[in-house]
């Protein structure tokens, strides 16, 4: 096992390792930025260093900085959390050459499935369903003639990266030269590379993912799944656990597809790998080789340390359970509180000046926040994840509404409100909503 852990991350991500690390017995190094000197992260590590300046390209995403602070530390591993490097090929290969583990399935598996038309390849190859696409796209022309032979609408992506960035859905030609030039433009700034590709638009579908967890012997279990459907501008809002309506038979055929997938690239640690469903079908949409910001509806429903089992996994530890002895009991739900202005939902900034946390039984809230912490606008607006389980769904939702109407945050525009207006909607309410619900419910 690690006996030091550097988390090169930070926010409620940082925290969430730092716990897993403590009650491990694993010391922890915190690298912080400027900006974030008073971060709950930084006073909760055994040790903390200031890594550069506010911006994460000059703190948080910088490679050299956090190695040469692994090894003057004498860390044996680094944790990415999610976001920041936790996907990045090129990190993985340093951290190995540095003879430092990056926790996660290292950086062949991050560079094959972290480009998208690798991935799509990979997944045709392992018998999953996908939908009709391209190739990466030379120009515009190429984007013309391909949405022709495919059919509109389509959806433009970029093939790295993700968190709803480089992506436009396109329903007629003549929208096709704006959409590529902003698409290419937007994933060289956001990921370092302009490498776009085309997929059929799917329409009224569910976004559903499976947890995996795998070992270096080659086991493979499904943790679950969550129903991720309820997004705006292909960002996340609210995930639940298990995803509702599913049939047993689809349920039981995605886990196997996801299992499957994760076999042929011989997956280690916790990933997810996600897929549209619509009606009995489903598709292939991508894998994440990193741990979820939604791990936590899955931890609730199978009392499984998803991020404990991550590191331990990561150091060669072999899964003691099989799948057959998971249970998943009751219903878990998360509705993600963002720093964000009513109106418009831009990111919002400020200072907490009155913070109030939900208790009760099976209610979570995963944070970094305290009173009089400042909220920066360098970073995500992600502020904390408000979870809670029940024995049902609809008992899951009444404890959700109970907790969000006790959560208290002053001094920080958020979007409690919001949330609360998908608790008492009918349209999520029966569980068979879709990616659009937000349009009917917003």
């Amino acid at each position: 096992m690690f006996s030091k852990i550097l988390i090169a991350n930070r926010g409620e991500v940082a925290v969430r390792v730092i716990r897993a690390c403590k009650e491990m017995g694993i010391d922890t190094v915190a690298v912080y930025s400027a900006a974030d000197a008073d971060a709950l992260h930084v006073v909760m590590a055994d040790e903390s260093y200031c890594i550069g300046g506010p911006s994460a390209a000059d703190s948080y995403l910088n490679m050299n900085a956090l190695l040469t602070l692994a090894k003057k530390t004498g860390a044996d591993a680094i944790h990415p959390g999610y976001g920041m490097l936790a996907e990045n090929p090129t990190f993985a290969r340093m951290c190995e050459e540095c003879g430092i583990v990056l926790i996660g399935p290292g950086a062949e598996v991050m560079e094959a499935m972290g480009q998208k038309e690798i991935a799509r390849d990979i997944a045709i190859r392992a018998g999953l369903p996908v939908a009709e696409g391209s190739g990466i796209l030379s120009d515009a022309a190429e984007a013309e003639r391909e949405a022709d032979r495919i059919g509109y609408p389509v959806i433009l992506k970029a093939r790295s990266g993700g968190g709803g960035r480089g992506i436009r859905i396109i329903r007629e030609k003549s929208e096709i030269p704006g959409a590529y030039s902003q698409v290419q433009r937007e994933a060289q700034s956001a990921f370092g590379d302009d490498g776009i590709f085309l997929e059929k638009y799917l329409e009224n579908v569910k976004h559903v993912e499976v947890q995996i967890l795998a070992d270096k012997e080659g086991h493979v279990l499904a943790v679950g799944d969550r129903d991720c459907s309820v997004q705006r501008k292909n960002q996340k809002l609210i995930e639940e656990c298990p995803a509702p309506v599913l049939t047993d038979s689809l349920r039981s055929r995605l886990h196997t597809a996801a299992k499957e997938l994760a076999e042929a690239v011989r997956y280690v640690t916790v990933g997810t790998v996600e897929f549209l469903v619509h009606g009995d079908s489903f598709y292939f949409l991508e894998m994440n080789t990193r741990l979820q910001v939604e791990h936590s509806v899955t931890e609730m429903v199978s009392g499984i340390d998803l991020v404990e089992w991550q590191i331990r996994t990561a150091a060669g530890v072999p899964l003691p359970f099989t799948e057959s002895d998971v249970s998943l009991g009751g219903h878990a739900i998360e509705c993600r509180i963002c720093a964000e202005h009513g109106k418009d939902c831009l990111p919002a900034t400020g200072r907490v000046k009155m913070l109030h946390i939900p208790g009760g039984v099976n209610v979570r809230f995963d944070t970094a926040l305290y009173h009089d912490c400042e909220i920066t606008p360098y970073y995500d607006s992600l502020l904390g994840k408000l979870v809670v389980s029940a024995d049902t769904r609809d008992a899951a939702i009444r404890k959700m509404k109970c907790a969000l109407s006790e959560f208290v945050l002053v001094g920080v525009e958020n979007n409690r409100e919001m949330h609360m207006k998908f608790m008492e909607d009918e349209n999520f309410l029966n569980g068979r909503y879709d990616t659009g619900i937000v349009a009917k419910v917003l």
